[in-house]
């Protein structure tokens, strides 16, 4: 018969197994709406934001869009530049830019770019608004949902729903207005006269809006972005971002105003979860740092309003580093971080420098194939090109040209019309030059473009000069 075996009762406890199933419906989370000074700063940041995506489509400059990325004609007005695919490379530096900005700000204060200007964050917030007027606060919205369909349930439930999908129609159509002209995309959506291609991406655009904001607020910080996976890489121990303080804190336990808890042995924490109830992705910030938590701010605005009616001193939660837990000075300027700024520094002159250089012309040049290497004609040896100016201006130009090498070369059949802003234009030309001066076979040149009323703006393609073997 074997013995049932009894742990010793000094024997360390097994750490806790949590098992996940991904499958499983999670527990719908009611946010408690909450006043203090990082909400406050949550819309402050987010209400500029929000209105520059809305209005952005709308602004018209010399005529045209503020923004627009035409894909049929491969142009992309951004401000006062007009971009075409060439310019791709100011979108990967952009894009590198972006991210070691994103490293830079990680470093220095976490994932405040989640909690304060994520388009996830905004829009949740637009929606939270919508419940919390329609529907009330979080223990209303309980009890709401709680108890059986009727009138009341019915219309605060609908009046929810009509915002919801506004803002996300909104939202669908503004992003489409990026790609076309979003005065005349309003028109014949509400007139329904859309095309299917484009009613398809307003409304697929609108309903992520709605479900993601709507239904899968805290799932898409907590499993699909993947900044929440890989932000421990860029943290250190001086990173500021929000811990609790347990040598404060513990051991948590309810009083009342004005009870000697120390007598008790009781921290600061009355543990009332608050900060659990306003917290957007549902984690406890008691239990340290976690991988969801997106430095929103709201468990310090909700523990600081808790801690003024205990008259408890502030910061039990905090915006601090895990160096600096219950005290005063933080570790900015570390290695890490001068290291981070000054590449971002660099890299933002250079980006600035080449668009504040960047010519608007585009000159190709290519042999025309449907000719020989060369021709003789009376005492001149002549190569055919066919050369491609694109004007990226937002004017009209008219370019003159010219050929420079090693001989007195000269251009024929080149008519230099007016090129208006985005116009293209192929032609082919003839460089000619004396038999008698030609010594070589293959010759360098570069033909060059410079517009007559802006000598500034010039382009240069290098090509090769066939003659006849000597």
């Amino acid at each position: 018969m074997s013995k049932k075996i009894q742990p010793s009762p000094a024997t360390t406890p097994a750490p806790e197994i949590r098992y996940v199933n991904l499958y499983e419906a999670e527990d719908k989370v009611y946010i408690r709406h909450i006043t203090g000074f990082y909400q406050r700063l949550r819309r402050y940041t987010g209400i500029p934001l929000l209105l520059g995506y809305l209005l952005m489509p709308w602004l018209i400059i010399d005529g045209r869009p503020a923004m627009l990325f035409d894909l049929p004609t491969r142009k992309f007005n951004i401000l006062w530049i007009t971009f075409s695919p060439q310019d791709g490379i100011y979108l990967a530096w952009l894009l590198i830019i972006a991210a070691f900005l994103l490293f830079t700000i990680t470093v220095m204060v976490g994932r405040v770019w989640c909690g304060f200007t994520c388009p996830q964050t905004v829009w949740t917030q637009m929606f939270m608004w919508a419940e919390l007027v329609c529907e009330g606060d979080r223990n209303k919205r309980i009890k709401l949902d709680a108890q059986p369909w009727g009138l009341q349930k019915f219309l605060r439930k609908a009046a929810t729903q009509t915002i919801w999908i506004s803002i996300a129609l909104v939202t669908g159509l503004t992003f489409i207005g990026y790609f076309t002209p979003i005065r005349a995309l309003c028109v014949n959506f509400f007139t329904f006269h859309l095309s299917l291609s484009v009613a398809y991406w307003v409304l697929f655009f609108a309903g992520a809006t709605y479900m993601n904001a709507g239904f899968m607020r805290e799932q898409i910080c907590k499993y699909v972005c993947p900044y929440a996976r890989f932000q421990a890489v860029m943290f250190d121990h001086d990173t500021l971002t929000v811990f609790y303080n347990k040598l404060r804190g513990e051991t948590r336990g309810p009083r009342k105003i004005g009870e000697d808890y120390k007598a008790q042995g009781l921290g600061d924490c009355i543990d009332c979860s608050w900060c659990v109830q306003v917290c957007p992705v549902n984690i406890d910030i008691r239990d340290g740092l976690q991988a969801e938590c997106i430095d929103c701010g709201l468990c310090v605005d909700a523990c600081n309003s808790v801690m003024e009616k205990m008259n408890y001193p502030l910061g039990l939660i905090s915006f601090t580093t895990e160096n600096s837990v219950g005290k005063s000075k933080i570790n900015v300027f570390r290695p890490r971080v001068v290291a981070y700024g000054s590449m971002l520094l660099i890299m933002v002159g250079f980006f600035v420098y080449s668009i504040a250089n960047r010519v608007p012309l585009i000159i190709e040049v290519l042999r025309d194939r449907g000719v020989k290497m060369y021709r003789v004609v009376d005492d001149n040896i002549q190569n055919v090109y066919t050369i491609k100016i694109e004007n990226m201006d937002r004017k009209q130009h008219i370019y003159n040209i010219r050929v420079d090498g090693d001989f007195p070369f000269e251009v024929q059949g080149y008519k230099a019309p007016p090129l208006a802003d985005g116009e293209i234009l192929t032609v082919p030309v003839r460089v000619v030059v004396k038999r008698e001066v030609l010594t070589g076979e293959k010759n360098d040149i570069t033909i060059t473009l410079v517009a007559r009323d802006d000598l500034a703006i010039k382009a240069s393609h290098r090509t090769t000069f066939i003659g006849p073997a000597h």
